[in-house]
């Protein structure tokens, strides 16, 4: 090859990357859903022509973008890439087919230049509501938890696809916010197709084939490498964790070959009767993710980086839950898994390996309830903020307090959710103590509480993790504190499932600390100091 060929490939691939993230960027300035335009709770991606992922955006979520990386092989399934046509664009929330859980969904569009089709972009946004008993853990089947719309047309040829949109408008509770969002991820494919074109106007190029050939075989052999330089053998680890009625155990084997990862879980808990079970698709996502962290992580994510990497579950496992299981709350369990990964990997490169975290994101979703008495009717209204626990403590720095690890998913603004809803948000701070000792401190948690500007009662659906157990230090570190929920001079809350909060109550969240790294007693005194300065330590834990 040419050293002038090489720099061009280089190019287009740089021009790749920003054109999947200016795609992502358009579906976050357009997106009716909150959880999206604020929160960044989405992805996005470019894919050949057999439906292999080239590039993906750096904002988003890796269990949407690595579960996206598989998802556009079944819309080809489905519609294979002959019987497609200029104008068309695709859809599911398939859980199976797409992401996980019933709230996202995956648009794919293919893109046309000179009158053939050389890409396919994708993109997964959480839509709010799916109908069904609303976002959360309690069904105990999928049939339960809202509309599932298998892969099909949402246009065909430019001419959208009236029968679905009604189907779907007559079964969410807002469709407004629906439609909308099926639009924003509709046009955020057609940016990044837009810019596609221009690209290869630009350099001249017919097709994609050179680049992708290029992208995916050096990204593969460069994870390769980084595979090869790890000891090759069989790592274990485990963790329980609280589960929706009883613990869930999660075992992981984790074999290293020459230039391979095979991830085992095998011995993990059979599915729940309750919406915690993982679709196979969000387990891969986020071990597969774990992994990248840690090893090879300058490779560019795509097909080539992550076909290195095999994760299996047994059938009938909660991480390998089949139809009909509920699922809606998979991601309480699967964003545990880049922390149970990093056990296996601490055993090989222990200095790069962070404690463990609140990992979970805290998602409530709050809604009204009927009111009885008084002639006042409440405001309809559901939304979902995003809060955040600690990060665990590194081998070198504490932890990060309130961040969104492994998710990405950024905390709602106050101002919004009081905008999008009659609540008043009275109470934000870093919740004291909340990181684990150790020569590195653990990432705080955080103390939000909650009340209706009416005093009117409400409802919260919880898919809360770490309050029975905390995310654990290492290397001599303690334990991160714990979770809370509960109302305001009452009595505990479950973590899990759907409760009333009482008119003129307030609704309390502490969300989890991360773990300490390494012995207490080797602090160093003015991180002690400034802890106590700070109001992160009471001086007496």
């Amino acid at each position: 090859m040419k050293a002038f060929d090489a720099i061009q490939l280089q190019l287009v691939w740089d021009r790749l990357l920003a054109i999947v993230e200016e795609q992502a960027q358009t579906l976050m300035r357009t997106a009716f859903s909150t959880v999206v335009r604020e929160a960044g709770d989405l992805s996005a991606g470019v894919f050949d022509t057999e439906g292999s992922m080239l590039a993906q955006a750096i904002t988003g979520t890796p269990g949407h973008v690595n579960a996206m990386a598989r998802s556009v092989s079944h819309f080809l399934t489905r519609y294979p890439l002959p019987s497609m046509n200029d104008g068309d664009v695709f859809l599911t929330n398939d859980p199976w087919l797409a992401t996980g859980h019933l709230n996202d969904f995956t648009v794919v569009t293919p893109i046309y230049y000179r009158e053939r089709p050389v890409a396919l972009f994708a993109s997964t946004s959480h839509i709010a509501d799916v109908g069904g008993r609303g976002f959360g853990p309690d069904a105990n089947e999928v049939f339960e938890e809202g509309i599932n719309i298998p892969i099909m047309a949402l246009f065909n040829a430019g001419v959208r696809n009236e029968t679905l949109m009604e189907i779907i408008a007559a079964n969410v509770r807002d469709p407004v916010v629906a439609e909308g969002d099926l639009y924003s991820l509709t046009a955020c494919n057609e940016a990044g197709g837009r810019d596609l074109q221009s690209m290869m106007t630009a350099h001249e190029l017919e097709s994609l084939d050179e680049i992708a050939s290029h992208v995916l075989s050096t990204s593969r052999a460069a994870m390769e490498r980084e595979i090869s330089a790890l000891p090759a053998g069989i790592y274990e680890n485990s963790m329980d964790v609280d589960g929706y009625d009883v613990p869930v155990h999660i075992e992981c084997a984790m074999h290293v070959h020459r230039d391979r990862i095979l991830i085992d879980f095998s011995g993990s808990s059979p599915t729940s009767r309750y919406g915690i079970n993982v679709p196979a698709n969000y387990t891969e996502a986020y071990a597969s993710f774990g992994v990248r962290c840690l090893v090879g992580n300058s490779i560019p994510n795509n097909a080539g980086s992550l076909g290195t990497i095999r994760v299996t579950a047994p059938e009938g496992s909660i991480l390998n839950a089949m139809p009909p299981c509920a699922v809606s709350a998979r991601h309480a369990l699967g964003q545990m898994l880049p922390d149970v990964i990093m056990g296996c990997l601490e055993q090989i490169m222990p200095e790069s390996v962070a404690a463990e975290g609140a990992s979970c994101i805290w998602n409530p979703v709050l809604m009204n309830a009927p009111q009885t008495g008084g002639d006042v009717a409440d405001t309809p209204f559901v939304i979902n903020p995003i809060y955040n626990g600690g990060t665990g403590a590194r081998f070198m720095k504490d932890g990060l307090s309130t961040t969104a690890f492994p998710s990405g998913v950024r905390t709602t603004p106050t101002e919004i959710n009081e905008v999008t809803s009659p609540l008043i948000f009275e109470r934000r701070e870093f919740c004291q103590d909340s990181g684990g000792r150790g020569r590195h401190r653990g990432g705080l948690g955080q103390i939000v509480e909650i009340r209706h500007g009416r005093d009117n009662a409400f409802f919260v659906s919880k898919m809360f993790d770490r309050i029975e157990h905390p995310a654990r230090g290492r290397a001599g570190g303690g334990n991160g504190r714990p979770g809370k929920v509960y109302i305001k001079g009452g009595s505990p809350l479950r973590g899990k499932g759907k409760d009333l909060v009482p008119a003129g109550a307030t609704l309390v969240l502490e969300t989890p600390g991360g773990g300490g790294f390494g012995n207490p007693s080797e602090r160093n005194e003015n991180d002690i100091r400034g802890d106590v300065e700070k109001g992160f330590v009471s001086g007496t834990s």
